[in-house]
């Protein structure tokens, strides 16, 4: 099968689409034709060799198409089914893929966008879930336009959570379309939020990674009360918990989502798509953050 890889650290132009051996799934595995495959910040992080350090390597950790092949102890899914969900061996990004967990697509999002949910929608479920919100909780999620924090609003609306949600302006109209209450980034913003939230937030989760922990700490009362999927050196300053999938993964939360999609209560946006064969370029797109939404490599 094609897949991509790298031999050395550097920067983009160390990817190769190269011929690698079919992967097979284990116990509790499915293999799909891949269709579509989400390009994340982790992807071009471990390019840079700021992750794993062995060589070579390849990428991607979820996708999205068809099932061809079905490993021992699995049931409800057969070959033929459409499905996306995520790989643990972080080598999606190919004609083949091996998933641990995953779901089936909705009828009404295709690959492309099937493909952008695995990491966004666990990530989020798994913060939503250390912090411990729940219906009548108020959570502010810093970065909740992207496409984790886009996933944290829905799904903490979904839980009847009052969500308040940083973002530019010109996200404001899109976070108030998913549920969310829109403050601006930037100076201020812990008063932005007093203005219509005085006594704080049960809950914060950062998402942006942008410094700002102190002012969720003060916001939210208490360094435990405060999650980050962005920020690990400010986690140990601030004294908060940095959300890793060592811990233990919310897979159910593929299933959730797909749900939620089908009853139209979940969104998500695909900023631009690639061939497989320009992932360089998908990866260049990525890192300059030119473009709002998920990046998605498509595979015939």
């Amino acid at each position: 099968m094609e897949a991509v890889r790298f031999s050395r650290f550097g920067g983009p132009e160390v990817l190769e689409l190269v011929d690698l051996p079919d992967p097979h799934p284990g116990a509790g595995e499915i293999r799909i034709r891949v269709r579509a495959a989400g390009v994340n910040a982790s992807d071009w992080k471990k390019r840079q060799g700021l992750m794993d350090q062995e060589l070579p390597q390849t990428l991607g950790y979820e996708a999205a198409g068809i099932v061809d092949e079905i490993g021992d102890d699995v049931s409800g899914v057969a070959a033929g089914d459409r499905v996306f969900g995520a790989s643990p061996y972080g080598a999606a990004h190919a004609e083949l893929a091996v998933l641990s967990y995953w779901a089936p697509i909705p009828d009404t999002i295709g690959y492309a966008r099937s493909a952008a949910i695995p990491v966004a929608a666990e990530t989020a479920a798994r913060a939503l879930d250390q912090l411990g919100v729940s219906a009548g909780s108020s959570v502010l999620i810093n970065g909740a336009s992207g496409s984790v924090g886009s996933a944290a609003v829905q799904l903490a609306v979904e839980r009847g959570a009052r969500v308040i949600g940083t973002g530019s302006p010109g996200t404001h109209d899109a976070l108030r379309s998913l549920g969310a209450e829109p403050v601006a980034y930037g100076d201020d913003m812990p008063e932005r939020v007093r203005a219509i939230a005085p006594s704080g937030v049960d809950f914060a989760l950062d998402v942006a990674g942008n410094g700002v922990l102190t002012e969720l700490v003060e916001l939210a009362g208490a360094p435990g009360h405060v999650i980050t999927v962005a920020d690990f050196p400010g986690a140990r300053q601030a004294g908060v918990r940095f959300s890793r999938g060592d811990t233990g993964r919310a897979a159910y939360a593929l299933a959730q989502v797909a749900r939620m999609a089908e009853a139209g209560r979940f969104s998500v946006k695909v900023g631009r798509t690639f061939p497989l064969a320009e992932v360089a370029a998908a990866h260049r797109v990525g890192e300059a953050g030119i473009v709002r939404g998920k990046l998605v490599l498509l595979v015939d």
